[in-house]
């Protein structure tokens, strides 16, 4: 049993378990799709479709979005110019498997039909379901941030103390050091003045 059927502008002749590379689908992995568009259908009778076969489809299932191998144009103006263009370009598919071949009733199956489009659609984001502990523990982390704000702007508000010069007491050691000296000169002034008295008494007795 086959089908011949249209999508994307071509004709695909396909048997019940045949992987089918088609133009882009508007469909994610793993989902199901529908082709309603039968040109012909071979079962128990050969039916043909005037142009297409009232009922008929089939079904199968997407296994990924692909792209195709890559075709390069090349463009080069001969004679007088000198201009070279070369492109790349690789078509946009989907790979899909065949999984049933409906001759009668595919108007009533109730899956989506195959539409060419843009592709991957992709799946809505899950909104988390927030807790009551969640809830709490937001609530006392920023209760605590602001008390840590409220003691920050307290400490920059309070005056800030002046520091007094200290006054640096001299050590006991240099007061020694100062009377050692001045003792040291006043007994050398006794030793001179002494050397003056014998030297004077000397020459008076040589006098007499």
């Amino acid at each position: 049993m086959f089908a011949i059927l249209k999508t994307g502008g071509k004709q695909y002749k396909v048997t019940s378990g045949d992987v089918v590379k088609v133009e882009k689908l508007a469909a994610n992995q793993g989902q199901t799709v529908q082709f309603n568009d039968i040109l012909m259908i071979s079962g128990k009778e050969t039916v043909i479709g005037s142009p297409l076969v009232e009922g008929a489809a089939v079904q199968a299932e997407v296994l990924d979005q692909i792209r195709g191998a890559k075709v390069i144009n090349f463009v080069k103006r001969r004679r007088k110019h000198s201009s070279k263009r070369t492109k790349g370009h690789r078509q946009y598919l989907t790979l899909v498997k065949v999984t049933n071949i409906i001759e009668t009733g595919g108007d009533k199956s109730g899956v989506a039909a195959a539409i060419n489009g843009s592709g991957f659609i992709p799946t809505p984001k899950i909104e988390k379901v927030v807790t009551a502990t969640e809830v709490i523990k937001k609530s006392a982390s920023s209760s605590k941030s602001v008390l840590k704000t409220e003691k920050v702007l307290e400490v920059e508000a309070a005056p800030k103390e002046t520091k007094k010069p200290k006054i640096t007491k001299k050590s006991n050691s240099s007061e020694v050091k100062k009377s050692s000296v001045g003792k040291k000169a006043g007994d050398s002034k006794k030793t001179t003045e002494a050397k003056k008295t014998t030297k004077s008494s000397a020459k008076s007795k040589k006098v007499k």
